[in-house]
């Protein structure tokens, strides 16, 4: 099963935060025979191994909230709208996390969000107050194990790729 190409927006006013994502979710260059001995090396015969979905993240990068709102307006005007949107809760000197999720959701509310933060300045009862949309919200405490940023990515892609074939599904009945 491979995704064709999910679409995952960062925003976070650190570069090396970027790179860190980038490095977890985009897919190594092929390196052939290398990788089929490593497999063999570890996993045996890797015929009989399950393979993992293999997921073709394309990762776009803002550095402040306002920033990432201008790219999922991009997004939708160009028909490419993102799986799903990592946000840093403190982005200073512009917007906060919660203050850019409300404003991404008022251009795409169904747009699943991460909010990542490594300080506990919020407690969930005040972040769902001021972000009620929970079925829509996920937190992300800093600093993140790889498979659960995996995880997160592979799962709401999936979702996000199920709502619009069933939307498209929709539309084709509809006619």
């Amino acid at each position: 099963m491979t995704s064709n190409g999910s679409r995952i927006l960062v925003v976070d006013d650190n570069q090396a935060v970027h790179e860190d994502y980038r490095k977890v979710l985009e897919k190594p260059q092929d390196d052939g025979l290398l990788d089929e001995m490593e497999s063999l090396l570890f996993n045996g015969d890797s015929s009989q191994q399950p393979q993992a979905p293999d997921f073709d993240f394309q990762i776009d990068s803002a550095f402040q909230g306002e920033e990432g709102l201008e790219l999922v307006k991009k997004s939708l005007a160009d028909d490419s709208p993102y799986a799903i949107a990592f946000i840093d809760m403190r982005m200073p000197p512009g917007w906060d996390g919660i203050k850019t999720a409300k404003e991404i959701w008022k251009i795409d509310p169904n747009l699943p969000v991460v909010i990542c933060t490594a300080y506990t300045d919020h407690t969930w009862g005040e972040i769902i107050s001021e972000l009620p949309r929970t079925e829509l919200l996920l937190i992300l405490k800093k600093p993140f194990d790889n498979i659960e940023l995996k995880q997160m990515a592979a799962s709401q892609s999936s979702l996000r790729n199920l709502v619009e074939l069933a939307s498209k599904a929709e539309q084709l009945l509809a006619q």
